[in-house]
């Protein structure tokens, strides 16, 4: 696996193209939709799926609260928690990535881009998603919520995503596919991009904040010379032939 950060790149001058996994990348929301369906189930709580599926890029504390209320009883979350990572695990070895996933971070990361993943994803999960996506190569640093003291929506996740690579806010954008995603990266000061293959509906998403929407990477590695990357500037472009 590619080392997660090279301190040699964290200059400030770069760009940052920072992505969300589940869901963004990999097609894995509707896995943990019935991971935690059954989960809860098995804890005696009746959710509906379509309520975890817009609960999905929260971190599991977050989600629990967010879909049984903050004043209940939490002495069973921790129970809840490790239901759906054993439930989940289940399909670790057949985790998929959505269609030029791969090709969409190493287009970027031949560009020029410093590419980092922004996710809630830990150890196995992780390791897991990503021999999925199969871009170790293209990928320059992880930020994990266990990096922060708040995940999504707050800022947190995605200002140490940029912390990481010695970025600033205005030359990175962020990739999701959650309303989750694009309040944290509005909070941070970013650009914001959100894909439709995470499940959730454009106009959730617009309301969020994405100032501009794709179908899946595939989308987005097709019109890239057109979206928010494009608005970002090479902080070291090519000199003009002849010059100099």
């Amino acid at each position: 696996m590619a080392p997660d950060h090279d301190p040699g790149r964290g200059s400030g001058t770069g760009r940052a193209a920072l992505f969300d996994v589940d869901g963004t990348l990999a097609d894995t929301n509707h896995l943990h939709v019935v991971a935690w369906w059954e989960a809860l189930r098995q804890g005696g709580h009746q959710v509906p799926a379509h309520a975890i599926h817009r609960a999905i890029g929260l971190p599991g504390d977050q989600l629990l609260d967010h879909l049984l209320g903050e004043d209940r009883d939490h002495a069973g979350d921790e129970r809840l928690s490790h239901a759906h990572d054993t439930l989940y695990g289940t399909f670790f070895e057949r985790l998929t990535a959505h269609d030029r996933a791969a090709d969409l971070l190493r287009a970027l990361a031949d560009d020029d881009w410093k590419v980092v993943l922004v996710t809630s994803a830990k150890d196995r999960e992780l390791a897991a998603l990503r021999r999925a996506i199969d871009a170790d190569d293209a990928i320059a640093a992880t930020a994990t919520s266990d990096d922060v003291d708040a995940g999504k929506p707050a800022p947190d996740p995605v200002e140490h995503a940029l912390s990481l690579v010695g970025v600033a806010p205005d030359r990175a954008v962020f990739v999701g596919d959650s309303v989750w995603d694009m309040r944290a990266a509005s909070r941070a000061g970013v650009a914001r991009v959100a894909l439709l293959c995470g499940g959730i509906p454009r106009a959730d998403l617009t309301e969020s904040g994405a100032t501009a929407v794709y179908d899946d990477p595939a989308g987005l590695l097709a019109a890239l010379g057109t979206s928010p990357f494009a608005d970002v500037p090479d902080p070291d472009p090519a000199p003009p032939p002849g010059a100099g």
